[in-house]
């Protein structure tokens, strides 16, 4: 039992980790780690049923029909993660930008192999999903970056839009935040310093989002499996777009703040050091999933 509960615990690291990373959807590593359905079945589960168990004083079915302890184990490896992960994001990425950046082009790259091969059937219909699911997730990480915007209705949303985006695989929730402006505010400066009038109303918008959209999910998920799993690969794969490591920041001014509104991105001229070692990053970041891949099929095996 506490095995499994640290195993748990490791993913919600992995899963808040990405949910830190713009372009890196913690979706992504749920459905590649095996848990993604049961997960938003434990959040769907948060219904009339628990209220009552509650309200009755029946906290152990309570617990039993939420699936609460592997809820919890998850989500404590989430918070951990985006509170300790955030600073070290924010030396990495000022310091080795490219690197960074390749190392998840590799991993999300792996992960649209590794995804695309649990669904059962490529029908026309599935493969028409998947191009559908490509050029939707392409076309966002081309969108124009919105200004920033502290005010509580503004946070809510941005909880809401985040969190929905953060469970969907090939969507990132941090990328999300990038496009509506309110990234840095959010996921550096107001986890760093844990500042509540920034993050209550994230909090908030995050808990009504990821209730509200787990059910149409977890619907969708059952009814409608090769397909749903078809349009998260087609996300997934549209994502790398946001990930080129080679890119250049576009800038705007916002009075006396300078604000990235977009990439340029580009091909390196020249094979230097830098590029080999990116390189190795992303055949590391490649690896990673497949070993990933490589330990779920040994515990499956052993069940």
């Amino acid at each position: 039992m506490f095995k499994e509960w640290i195993t748990l615990f490791l993913k919600g690291l992995a899963i808040g980790a990405a949910n830190v990373i713009p372009g890196v959807s913690g979706g992504t590593i749920a459905l590649i780690t095996g848990i993604f359905e049961k997960l938003i079945n434990s959040i769907k589960s948060f219904n009339l049923t628990a209220l009552k168990l509650i309200i009755k004083g029946d906290f152990k079915g309570f617990a039993r029909h939420t699936n609460l302890y592997f809820l919890i184990a998850i989500f404590l490896g989430v918070a951990v993660s985006i509170l300790t992960f955030a600073r070290l994001l924010d030396y990495l990425f000022t310091n080795y930008p490219v690197y960074i950046w390749a190392y998840f082009f590799g991993l999300i790259m792996a992960s649209v192999f590794f995804v695309g091969k649990t669904i059962s059937k490529w029908t026309f219909t599935v493969i028409l999903i998947f191009i559908i699911g490509t050029v939707i997730a392409g076309a966002i990480s081309m969108l124009p970056v919105a200004t920033e915007n502290s005010s509580f209705l503004y946070l809510l949303l941005c909880g809401i839009v985040a969190v929905c985006s953060m469970i969907l695989p090939g969507l990132s929730g941090s990328f999300v935040l990038v496009l509506m402006g309110n990234y840095k505010l959010v996921m550096i400066d107001a986890v760093n310093n844990l500042n509540i009038m920034v993050l209550l109303p994230v909090v908030m918008g995050a808990i009504i989002g990821l209730l509200g959209f787990s059910y149409l999910l977890s619907w969708i998920f059952k009814n409608f499996k090769d397909q749903t799993i078809a349009l998260l690969t087609g996300f997934i794969l549209g994502s790398l777009a946001i990930l080129w490591p080679w890119k250049h920041e576009i800038t705007k001014a916002f009075g006396n703040k300078i604000k990235v509104i977009g990439y340029e991105r580009f091909i390196p001229e020249h094979f230097s050091t830098e590029v080999i070692l990116a390189l190795i990053y992303a055949i590391l970041g490649i690896l990673s999933i497949w070993i990933l891949e490589k330990m779920a099929q040994k515990k499956t095996s052993e069940k």
